[in-house]
Formats: structure tokens, sequence, C-alpha cells
């Protein structure tokens, strides 16, 4: 049997912002510069460099006004989250011109994230998403929970139609939607993505895996299959949330690269200068490199 594939797959890779914001240790910004380089050089070029969020909730972020002066790329899109009004107002003091803002589905997931409910929180965003758009902003929008939520288990798949309905309508270029625990099962995935697809067919879609139980790889092979052709990866792995616990990194660069160029799908990455990105900030993590492709290539393992 003949898979429905696309030739060629956009990976935007989250690890300088999504990866790093759960590190222990702070990361020198130094070190975080030239990790994106190294990604770049890999052949990166969508990209969330960094968050605009309070410094107090996390600290690993304080940096992020030095990190998009020095690593904006004016041939790709880099991102840069901002949570809510104060964080659009400092993004408005720099030269990015592509933002991302979050909501997650599960109200009992967002009140932990950011002490507000859904609608609340998207009450807030839809006017900055307008504005936004008539400053000429990319605007994307990132629906955490959209599969299962730490406290409320999980999610009712209409409610994540509905929650990315209202972005649409509020004007956003990019939904990406998240399993922010790394609970979804690849028939779930299909179902969700393959509805979005038909339903949202004028807006960019991408989706983001969590690997906590080792089906990220599973769930992007359902995703393409359902017509998605952009994924959210973090270099070696690296991520989780500090408000879901338990939830492991993104699904590894490296080893969705792999699968994806075995299968015989474009991604324009080189897994070796990828790897030599990894190692430029592998010394500065609080834990190892866990993914499979790192651990059977990197030299240094």
């Amino acid at each position: 049997m003949m898979l429905s594939l696309p030739k060629k797959v956009t990976i935007i890779e989250v690890g300088p912002r999504d990866g790093l914001q759960n590190e222990k240790l702070f990361v020198p910004t130094d070190i975080k510069k030239q990790f994106i380089s190294g990604l770049r050089n890999a052949g990166l070029e969508e990209m969330e460099l960094t968050s605009f969020v309070s410094p107090k909730w996390v600290p690993q972020m304080g940096d992020a006004p030095e990190i998009v002066a020095d690593c904006l790329d004016g041939n790709a899109r880099n991102f840069v989250l901002a949570p809510n009004r104060k964080g659009i107002d400092r993004v408005y003091s720099t030269d990015c011109k592509a933002v991302a803002v979050f909501v997650g589905v599960s109200n009992s997931f967002n009140l932990k994230n950011i002490n507000k409910t859904t609608q609340d929180s998207m009450a807030e965003l839809k006017p900055i998403i307008r504005e936004l758009k008539e400053k000429n902003y990319f605007v994307r929008a990132c629906i955490s929970t959209a599969f299962y939520c730490p406290y409320e288990g999980k999610m009712n798949e209409n409610d994540t139609i509905k929650l990315c309905s209202e972005f649409v309508e509020a004007g956003v270029d990019e939904l990406s939607v998240a399993d922010t625990i790394g609970m979804a099962a690849p028939n779930e995935a299909y179902s969700l993505f393959s509805q979005l697809k038909n339903a949202f067919s004028e807006t960019i879609l991408t989706a983001h895996f969590h690997d906590t139980r080792k089906l990220a790889l599973a769930n992007i092979l359902a995703s393409l299959q359902a017509g998605i052709d952009r994924f959210d990866t973090s270099a070696g792995g690296l991520g989780g949330c500090p408000f879901a616990p338990g939830a492991a990194g993104n699904a590894a660069t490296e080893d969705v690269v792999y699968m994806l160029e075995r299968m015989g799908i474009d991604t324009g990455v080189s897994l070796d200068k990828l790897l030599d990105a990894i190692e430029i900030v592998r010394p500065h993590l609080s834990r190892p490199i866990e993914s499979s492709y790192y651990r059977l290539h990197a030299q240094t393992v």
C-alpha cells in the first residue's frame, strides 16, 4: 500500500525557546546565540528564538531582548513568544515581525499557566491579534493541551476545533496545535488534523508533539497522512513545560529529520550540522541528550 505523503516538509525549530525554557541551569546568552547560529547553519530556517515573558517566572528567557537584537534572520521567519499585552509591547521595541501567542484548550491548564481562563485569554488576545495584523506582523497561535490536559484528562475534539476557529476568525496566519503532555495516539492525531485541514484550508497548520510516551514519531506519521507538512521540533529533544508535570521534551529534530529523509521527504536539514549545533548547547544543559539519532551518531557520546 502506498502512503500518501508530501514531497517536502518544513521543520520549525523550537529548541532555543520551547527547548530551553524548562532548563534548570541558565544557558549563557552567547551560547544561545551560537546555538541559534548552528541551527540555522544546519538548514533550519523557521525558528522560535525566545519569549517575552516575565524573567521572574521564566528566568531562562530574561535575555530575550539581546537574543532578538542579534539573532534575527531577514531571509527567514523567526518567532518570539509573547503571552500578553506587556509581552507584545516589548516585541514592538524590536525588529521582529513574527509573533506567537498561546492559549490552552483546558481552562485548568490555562489558569496554572497564565492565571486566566481560556475565554478570558481569548478576550484579551483578539484585539491584540487584530492590532498585530494591522501592523503587518505574522501571527502564530499556539494551541496548548489540544489532545490531553494534565489536570482535566482528555480534551473534547470539538473544543479544540472551536478554539482554533476563534483564532482563525481573529485573523491569525498559523495554528500550531500541540500535544502538550505527549498523550495523543496516532489515531487521535489523524482525526484532529484531518478535521482541522478540512475546516481551515486557508490557514497554515503545524503539528507540535511531545515525546513523553515515545509516540511523537508515530503521531507525526499520522499527521502526514492527514495532510500536515509542518512540524515543530526541538534539537536534542529538549523541552517540556513547567506547568505540565511529567511532560517530556519535544520531538527531537534529528529523529524527525532522519525519519522523514529515510522516507524520501525533503527537509533541507543537514543531520551532521544539526549534531554540531546540539554540541554547542549540550555542556550547558542539566540533563543528557537522549534522542535516538544523537545517541547513535554523536562522536562525544
